[in-house]
């Protein structure tokens, strides 16, 4: 084991203590000045004054979402005849959630019950010449039923498989206009509230007033009406970026956020909701059936294929910067700038040996002699070492 003379001798003992050394370099100096310039305007201007990094922020709102459909539409149809559909028709589910569906088109199948009928033409493997083409019992993915083994006649122009299931099959010609496409002239209301509990306070994207009729006539306006929650649908999936009679045809999904920045210095009144909206699927459609028993004892149904726009509804907030955070990266960056203009002195510079020698200085007891008190420059740095004469 080495002695501590040993240890000494590689500085492995030694103590190292700062010493602060005034240079007169004016380029180093001015670079430094404007670093730190910048680092102040960044925290106190912007993350600080901008960005109020200084406000305190509730991680946890509670967030709840209402929505309401209103409107009426009329269908005239040979399946049907002529039917009126209110909002208990063509919006699924019927109670107001954060996700509903709203039908704009559809095709249905009437009096359905199960028996054996010829399969649709549009089934893949379901037409055929002979018997032979239709194996007993096989069954596709895309299929009605269940193979019978027969082949019979569809219509004038195909020849397909008979199936056992529920008969007739369904159709596959879907309309060429939207059946709903009054749909585009209802309304949906959208109430959202938000509760910062660590503050105690709570507000809402609808406007409190006394005025009962207020919401049945106002419309959403992001300039005059901000507060009256009440949208157009067409307006909905125009500002989407979608055509409504061409999502009506097929389907799709469009996505409603409601965002709040809430500044809560101002005592709420600078707290109100912000709207965006996104098309997000261009196809959607999903089958419903209601079912009955015939008097003859036989279970019937009508099936349903609809076609809509299914609405999702998001809220959210912003995030905001703790006071602490913000000092606290300021003051990390105002010491990466003192050792940055540490490394240009030390190695860069032209005179960086008289730095290196001035700012590391070995200090040594006095030895009890008779000599006088000497004391000897530290060592330069192993990049310098071949510039000393």
């Amino acid at each position: 084991m080495g002695s501590p003379g040993a240890l000494a001798g590689w500085g492995l003992l030694d103590y190292k203590t700062e010493k602060y050394v005034m240079t007169r370099n004016w380029r180093v100096g001015a670079l430094q000045r404007l670093l730190q310039l910048g680092v102040v305007v960044y925290v106190v201007g912007w993350a600080l004054i901008v960005k109020k990094g200084y406000q305190e922020q509730d991680l946890d709102p509670q967030i709840s979402i209402i929505t309401k459909l209103k409107g009426v539409s009329v269908t005239q149809i040979k399946e049907l005849g002529n039917r009126l559909w209110d909002v208990a028709d063509f919006v699924k589910p019927a109670q107001g959630e954060n996700v509903f569906f709203l039908v704009t088109n559809f095709l249905v199948t009437p009096e359905q019950v199960q028996g054996r009928c010829p399969e649709h033409p549009s089934i893949p493997l379901a037409n055929c010449w002979a018997h032979e083409d239709c194996p007993e019992g096989e069954m596709g993915t895309h299929s009605h039923g269940i193979k019978t083994g027969q082949c019979v006649v569809f219509n004038e122009t195909h020849r397909t498989c008979e199936i056992r299931g529920w008969c007739p099959v369904e159709s596959s010609t879907v309309p060429v206009k939207p059946l709903l496409v009054q749909a585009k002239n209802f309304t949906l209301f959208i109430k959202n509230t938000v509760t910062f509990s660590k503050f105690n306070f709570s507000k809402s994207n609808a406007l409190e007033t006394w005025d009962n009729t207020y919401f049945k006539r106002c419309r959403y306006d992001p300039l005059s009406t901000p507060f009256c929650p009440v949208f157009r649908i067409g307006d909905l999936v125009a500002a989407a970026g979608g055509d409504f009679e061409a999502l009506a045809l097929l389907g799709g999904s469009v996505g409603i956020r409601v965002l709040w920045d809430c500044d809560l210095d101002a005592g709420g009144s600078d707290c109100r909701p912000h709207y965006s909206f996104q098309l997000q699927e261009r196809s959607y459609n999903f089958r419903t059936a209601t079912h009955w028993w015939e008097t003859s004892g036989v279970e019937a149904r009508s099936l349903l294929k609809l076609y809509g726009i299914r609405f999702n509804i998001l809220a959210g907030k912003f995030g905001i910067i703790p006071t602490t955070i913000t000092l606290g990266t300021g003051a990390a960056w105002l010491g990466v700038i003192t050792f940055f203009c540490d490394l240009l002195l030390l190695y860069v510079d032209g005179e960086s040996y008289f730095y290196w020698t001035t700012k590391y200085e070995e200090a040594k007891a006095p030895k009890v002699t008779s000599n006088p008190e000497q004391r000897e420059p530290a060592s330069a740095p192993p990049h310098l070492a071949a510039q000393v004469p």
